[in-house]
């Protein structure tokens, strides 16, 4: 028999522990023994749930004992989960986690760690949720060079702009709408600001390039300059906004990361994927383009991610999986290196402004009934030629990024 603890009873923490009791037949089979939850460590006690008599307070009762051979986190944040993970590792314990912001900041390190000590640092969950996207990369396409992923990572953020988008919804209605059904917290800063997506996609890099990416590095910028009349316009032009959170290799092993909206066509592969769900193409050097969909939250599809993490590791019970990245930093190109076209919206009537407009290639000018304004699409463009050409628009009302 196997047992694992699991740091964090809340809404993952709690889906873990349903599913290993619902599919207990089923993991054991796979597995080869029973695995069985021993403790649920939390702050609260849970007197009416089916592991009241499995919640302790003190993290050193998980850490010192030794049948405990895998622990899942699900506490999020950085403090305490960080130095309990990192404690469990050093005591040679597996670990399965669903904390991106974790496995962001700390990733380098506790998977060296894990190495030393031949156990195990999973993070399926980390990053979509339940969709099968680490794994696939470590082990499916492990013959493949991947030249590019662009993914829609984040679902509150998705369900926000298909409020918009589908129904004509204002933003901050489209954000108190996701907060009252649960999917943007009281402070939804994380979201839609984009450093959710940042930090997944940091993961995402760094897993394709064999190599530590400090989300720092990485261009964010979130979705709250999104307007309804913003999709207005894209609506007319055949066209939607998406959150993407995308990283591509050039020749130079340089990687062009960022996470910002991108304006795309009914054409992408990633148009239909609406409300809650996520998105990711991975494009190889062999393979040419996959795409990975499905819930990228929610109580039991990361629960599930996390004990396929269990899985693996109670098959691997006494060898560490060659999975991850090493210590060396992989350099990110400044935003500026990046090429797109781009929606601007211009103050005024498009023929007030054809001369300023010349060095932007601009296709055929758009209108909304009842605005004094208009909207191009630019030529391809580098992200430091635009912004310097744009500069001296003095009635430039803002601009968006299209996908080239």
């Amino acid at each position: 028999m196997m047992n694992v603890a699991i740091m964090g009873y809340g809404t993952i923490g709690s889906g873990v522990a349903e599913i290993l009791e619902t599919n207990k037949e089923i993991i054991a089979r796979n597995v080869g023994q029973e695995v069985a939850l021993k403790y649920v460590l939390d702050l609260r006690n849970f007197p009416d749930s089916p592991v009241a008599d499995k919640v302790i307070h003190d993290f050193s009762i998980i850490e010192n004992d030794p049948e405990v051979q895998l622990v899942v986190e699900t506490m999020g944040g950085l403090n305490p989960s960080y130095p309990f993970v990192k404690a469990c590792l050093l005591a040679g314990k597996h670990v399965a986690t669903s904390n991106k912001a974790l496995v962001a900041a700390y990733g380098t390190e506790l998977l060296k760690i894990a190495r030393e000590k031949e156990v195990n640092f999973f993070f399926e969950a980390s990053v979509g949720g339940g969709i099968p996207i680490i794994r696939p990369l470590y082990r499916c396409l492990m013959g493949e060079k991947i030249l590019d992923i662009t993914g829609i990572l984040n679902g509150t953020t998705n369900f926000i702009l298909t409020k918009m988008d589908k129904e004509g919804w204002a933003f901050d209605s489209a954000l108190k709408e996701a907060q009252r059904l649960g999917y943007a917290e009281r402070n939804p800063e994380a979201d839609v600001e984009g450093h959710d997506t940042c930090r997944k996609l940091a993961i995402l890099t760094a897993m394709a390039t064999g190599k530590e990416v400090n989300y720092e590095d990485i261009y964010t910028e979130g979705i709250t300059a999104i307007s309804d009349v913003d999709f207005r316009y894209a609506d007319k032009m055949g066209m939607s906004i998406k959150l993407f959170g995308a990283s591509r290799v050039g020749r130079d092993e340089m990687v062009n990361a960022y996470v910002a909206p991108i304006m795309i066509d009914r054409r992408h592969p990633l148009y239909t994927v609406s409300d809650v769900y996520n998105g990711i193409l991975v494009t190889g050097n062999m393979l040419g383009e996959t795409m990975y969909y499905g819930s990228g939250a929610g109580k039991l599809p990361t629960a599930s991610a996390v004990v396929a993490d269990i899985i693996d590791a109670a098959k691997h019970v006494n060898r560490n999986v060659v999975m991850g990245w090493s210590s060396e930093r992989q350099q990110i190109a400044p935003m500026e290196a990046n090429e797109f076209r781009y929606f601007m919206r211009m103050a005024g009537r498009p023929e007030e402004h054809l001369d300023s407009l010349m060095d932007f290639g601009p296709e055929e000018a758009v209108t909304l009934e009842g605005m004094d304004e208009f909207a191009v699409i630019t030529k391809p463009m580098l992200e430091a030629d635009f912004q310097e050409a744009s500069a001296g628009l003095d009635r430039l009302i803002k601009f968006i990024r299209v996908e080239r």
